[in-house]
């Protein structure tokens, strides 16, 4: 061993492995809820599938507008709200910054990026220790720590803590479910790459370069890709696969998910520098198609990015306390320790990946309604001091067709992260947290998550006991609705307070505390309309979608002032707010009375406000 190889150490309470968007919410749940926290990513950018090196939009529970009630909030719908108060234009360096701006500026948290986790020492069956390597700095790190999150979406911590996993497809028998193949095999969904097309207004000429494959249009019947040419169907298909195909791939702008593929032997993950030089040749084999192989409405589209950093799918899943199934999504499963859901079809890809011409690219099984996913998911089996995120959790292969898409792995992310902070408090360990489960829920309906069949019952919030009044109110949107628990419309039932207009002196919402308290806390949470979608996209489809700016429904101006009978005790201005939950601190305050006074919203006329909650 080299005299000049440099080492330093570092600890701390929770390490997440892996920089995607589950491990970014992890990470930040964990930090800001008081633990010392540590970020290791292997890559100079931070979003996984969806950073700058891959581009792969943001999908959840939503199904792209299918469910809109369903969309994910918390600290994903924060970072996204973000991006978008200043990101109208679907940048992705500035979709670059906010995520770095985020991890960056969070107290408790250290990033470590273009840091590659090794190997890790255990002691006993427990981690203790991850071994790294900063390329940039020839650094090699060895971190030490408490809890550690496995976020890498391979489940390379696991798999060098010898934790249990699974690849590929479970029998039918043994969930009983009634989609999964009848035997169990190695089958895996493919990595892709994508790309990004201009119209440049004239006819622009493509050369194709040597590596380029050859396709042709019988090759491609089943796989959209153009307006022009409608792609055939076989069988019975989902309606969810119709709305993904008919609409995603339909153009020549922005694709192709179904350009993926599998790779050749046992192991996808070996196999991924073989499988990135093939999908080049693929991808740039099927521009050459779209542009020479006949009219399929590109004549003046240009390339303007192709990708180089596949991205991935399926490759392990880590086997936790409970393994989530298809019956528990078919039968919209509510967990006594869920902590997250999801909504996403179960959409499993063809195994041959673009080579299986004959097949649909994608075999999807939709439901209606959403189902949670258990804690349990996410605590490793045999591992103790080990939670996962992302599409390494626990759950079968059909299962994880639905948990993979990015919104719920990174509402998951926050779930984790938060359990791992309350493991540091209690000085206890991932599965002790069961004894603290309606706390852990309980918080994480706080910070804004949603868990479907649960609503808000902290003894500690002081609103849920006040009496509620407003200076004007809509039909059918009570200011009572702001503590009935449920902060966003469920089940067609709408649980916020609007106004009926703003009137010059702004419009008021009064909370009469049950007695004289200590205030120091209110958190509101306000209207994002998640009827619209605010992610960052390279499909003009999607982006057409979107409206320009914030969300016009949420309050942008308003006051919260404390009160002690007539006496004015403390006041709070909150200008330029683009965030859906905002919480506003006081010094500890004697107070019977709390209003907050809307001034102005982003361009809405009424006011909107889902929750209130008070603390002391």
């Amino acid at each position: 061993m080299s005299e000049n190889r440099k080492v330093k150490k570092a600890e701390y309470d929770v390490v997440v492995i892996g920089g995607g968007m589950a491990g970014i919410c992890a990470a930040l749940a964990s930090a800001r809820h008081g633990a010392r926290t540590a970020l290791v990513h292997d890559r100079h950018v931070l979003g996984g599938n969806a950073s700058s090196e891959i581009r792969m939009h943001i999908c959840g529970a939503s199904e792209n507008l299918a469910k809109p009630e369903l969309e994910e909030s918390g600290i994903l719908h924060e970072i996204m709200l973000d991006n978008k108060s200043r990101n109208d234009y679907f940048n992705y360096s500035i979709w670059d910054m906010v995520l770095f701006t985020a991890v960056k500026s969070q107290p408790h948290l250290t990033v470590y990026l273009n840091t590659a986790m090794e190997d890790c020492r255990m002691e006993g069956n427990e981690i203790r220790e991850i071994d790294a390597y900063q390329l940039t700095t020839e650094t090699h790190w060895q971190i030490r720590g408490n809890i550690f999150i496995d976020c890498t979406g391979n489940a390379t911590l696991g798999y060098y803590a010898g934790a249990e996993y699974r690849t590929g497809s479970e029998g039918r028998a043994e969930f009983n479910e009634p989609d999964a193949p009848e035997q169990a095999n190695n089958d895996r969904m493919g990595n892709t790459l994508l790309f990004k097309a201009v119209d440049r207004g004239h006819s622009v000429n493509f050369k194709r370069p040597k590596i380029a494959r050859h396709f042709t249009e019988e090759e491609l019947k089943y796989r959209t890709h153009s307006a022009v040419h409608e792609a055939k169907t076989k069988g019975d298909v989902d309606k969810a696969y119709l709305r993904m195909t008919s609409y995603s791939t339909s153009s020549v702008d922005y694709g192709y998910w179904w350009i993926e593929l599998p790779g050749k032997t046992e192991d996808i993950i070996d196999e991924y520098e073989e499988i990135r030089d093939e999908l080049v040749s693929c991808i740039y084999g099927v521009w050459d198609h779209l542009k020479n192989g006949g009219d399929h409405g590109a004549e003046n589209y240009d390339l303007e990015w192709v990708g180089m950093l596949p991205g991935v799918r399926e490759s392990r899943r880590l086997v936790g306390d409970y393994i989530l199934n298809e019956n528990d999504i078919l039968s919209n499963k509510v967990f006594e320790d869920a902590v997250a859901y999801g909504g996403w079809a179960m959409d499993i890809h063809t195994p041959g990946g673009l080579y299986d011409f004959d097949e649909l690219p994608s075999r999807v099984v939709s439901f209606d309604g959403a189902y949670t996913i258990p804690y349990r998911s996410y605590c490793s089996r045999n591992i103790p001091n080990m939670m996962m995120a992302g599409r390494n959790i626990s759950a079968t292969k059909m299962a994880m067709g639905s948990t993979r898409v990015m919104g719920t792995c990174a509402i998951g992310g926050q779930a984790a992260g938060t359990a791992a902070a309350l493991c540091i408090k209690y000085h206890c360990g991932p599965k002790d947290m069961p004894e603290h489960m309606e706390e852990l829920q309980q918080l994480l309906l706080k910070d804004d998550c949603y868990i479907p069949g649960y609503r808000n019952t902290d003894p500690q919030d002081l609103a849920r006991t006040a009496q509620i009044s407003a200076t004007s109110a809509r039909e059918g949107f009570a200011p009572e609705k702001v503590i009935n628990g449920v902060s966003r419309d469920e089940n067609g039932i709408r649980n916020m307070w609007s106004s009926d207009g703003i009137s010059p002196e702004g419009e008021t919402l009064t909370l009469k505390l049950a007695s004289v308290k200590k205030v120091s806390q209110v958190r509101l949470t306000f209207d994002s309309n998640f009827n619209y979608p605010i992610k960052i996209t390279l499909s003009k489809k999607r982006q057409l979608q979107q409206r320009i700016g914030v969300p016009p429904e949420l309050v942008k101006d308003y006051t919260v002032t404390l009160w002690r009978g007539e006496q004015k005790m403390a006041a709070q201005k909150v200008t330029e707010n683009d965030q859906r939950q905002n919480v506003v601190t006081f010094e500890p305050t004697e107070c019977d009375k709390v209003t907050i006074t809307i001034h102005t919203t982003n361009g809405e006329k009424d006011v909107h406000i889902y929750e209130v909650r008070v603390y002391s």
